[in-house]
């Protein structure tokens, strides 16, 4: 069974597309998919009972990604791949890496293909490719491998260890998100506003910074404080939406070490950082709806 994990940002979105550094984890919750050989090649998606053919030149990306998947694998048979998706799409939980990473990784395994998570990372590129034109890599990175990382665009993404794992309790808005509205709109505002945007950028680097060596040291507490200040930057650069500041709101006011809107913004999704595991499953049944929650090992 192939497997590709969905990704949360825990600090540094935007500013890291302007060659900030940003800090990234890798979450339970993903995308599971299995290949057989078949008649022809058809990729299955659930819960969104989608039976796509591969299309180089289509309008329709997922068909696109399928044939830059297939791509891969010079001399195969044809394959039918069924992949379930359990993160919503468009919500800034890496759902695109993740199906090309559980895609990957499950035609690999019908095949008999041997590679290192590191090397799927890699090969997922292709299906990213698609999506995003030049992805930066973090969002396959962290599917593929997990865990904790420090990334800047450019340079390797760099571990980061701790004892104590990250606590994480994901809340989706319900509100679809546009990466490249988003990140459009940024560079607009630093077009007209050098000098705001720039400190607020300078602002998250000295964040992440901290950050990092808040998570090596294991102080949560620091962290939490961190966040929520990442959260108030972001803010300032009209990412965030009202039904996302109110569930970080409600979260902090619960117990949570802070919280903040993570990816894009304008939608998508928050998180909160709890203490333990049962606060975190209180602030998950607080944020209802398709919240959950994801314990992360540095």
């Amino acid at each position: 069974m192939g497997f590709g994990r969905g990704k949360v940002i825990l600090l540094g979105e935007h500013a890291v597309v302007h060659g900030c550094p940003a800090i990234a984890v890798g979450i339970e919750r993903g995308v599971t998919a299995e290949a057989k050989p078949a008649s022809r090649d058809l990729l299955r998606l659930s819960p969104w009972g989608l039976a796509l053919e591969p299309d180089r030149k289509g309008d329709e990306p997922l068909e696109r990604a399928f044939a830059a998947a297939l791509a891969l694998y010079p001399e195969r048979p044809a394959l039918e791949v069924s992949a379930q998706v359990d993160l919503p799409a468009g919500a800034g939980l890496g759902c695109s890496a993740a199906i090309g990473v559980a895609v990957l990784d499950a035609i690999d395994e019908a095949l008999g293909i041997e590679r290192s998570r590191t090397d799927l990372a890699e090969a997922a590129l292709a299906w990213e490719k698609v999506f995003h034109g030049n992805p930066s890599g973090i969002d396959n990175t962290m599917s593929a491998i997990g865990g904790v990382a420090l990334y800047r665009k450019g340079d390797a993404l760099v571990p980061l260890r701790s004892n104590k794992p990250l606590h994480l309790v994901i809340g989706y808005s319900g509100e679809s998100s546009s990466t490249k509205e988003m990140v459009a709109s940024v560079r607009r505002q630093l077009e007209s506003d050098p000098e705001r945007v720039n400190k607020a950028f300078q602002g998250i680097e000295a964040l992440v910074r901290n950050a990092k060596l808040a998570i090596e040291a294991g102080d949560h507490v620091a962290l939490g404080q961190l966040l929520d200040l990442n959260h108030t930057i972001l803010s300032s650069l009209m990412l965030c939406t009202t039904k996302l500041d109110e569930m970080c709101q409600a979260a902090r006011k619960a117990g949570a070490l802070g919280a903040k809107m993570t990816g894009a913004g304008g939608g998508g999704c928050m998180f909160a950082l709890a203490a333990k595991h049962d606060q975190a499953l209180r602030l998950r049944d607080l944020l209802g709806g398709d919240s959950f929650v994801s314990e992360v090992s540095a």
